[in-house]
């Protein structure tokens, strides 16, 4: 060991953080140690501080310090539409884009039987609950492009075939920018099945 416990502790947790290898957390932990008032001490009281407050929505599976959080408590909000996500970075990324103005619903993953995920590991039952309201007027299911999310997407749709809702899809295709040579065949196929009338 070139360092003390802790600082080797420091490393080691911050390695378990998605992106960050052995060599990038040793590089984190002494920009943290060499600028302690500066970074390290504010980190440490925001880790706290969201340690202590953030919790999960109870009405969407969000994280947030208020419960219900603050896109379920929103007025401006669409009520009747739910945008369905796997998981909580699902949310942020289209909150982000700023894609749609609705409620959604976190579902925590998706199905995924190799590696041991059934409907009862995910929020599915909360979901469908919700669906059956009379004032929801649209599921929109905002799952991967991949096998797990086309799976889950379509077992959400039959357990929601006997609610009075419209379930919808994104639409999966050609990228913003994106150059028809460089994309694979699987999105090629996909863009000209999704395609939509021009003008």
């Amino acid at each position: 060991m070139s360092a003390g416990p802790e600082i080797e502790r420091l490393i080691q947790l911050l390695a378990k953080l998605p992106g960050l290898g052995p060599r990038s957390a040793r590089r984190a932990a002494l920009h943290l140690v060499k600028k302690r008032d500066l970074v390290m001490a504010p980190l440490a009281a925001a880790l706290q501080a969201a340690m202590d407050t953030i919790t999960v929505c109870r009405v969407c599976g969000n994280l947030d310090s208020k419960n219900p959080c603050t896109v379920c408590s929103d007025p401006r909000r669409d009520p009747s539409t739910i945008v369905v996500v796997a998981d909580v970075a699902d949310l942020w990324a289209l909150e982000r884009a700023k894609a749609v103005n609705a409620r959604y619903h976190v579902l925590g993953g998706t199905l995924s039987p190799l590696d041991g995920v059934g409907p009862d590991d995910l929020a599915i039952a909360s979901l469908v609950t919700r669906a059956h309201d009379p004032a929801i007027g649209e599921v929109i299911l905002a799952l991967d492009a991949t096998v797990d999310g086309q799976t889950t997407a379509h077992y959400v749709t039959e357990l929601l075939a006997d609610a009075n809702v419209k379930v919808t899809g994104l639409a999966h295709g050609v990228p913003v920018g994106g150059e028809l040579d460089y994309l694979d065949e699987g999105t090629l196929t996909q863009a000209i099945r999704s395609r939509t009338t021009m003008g």
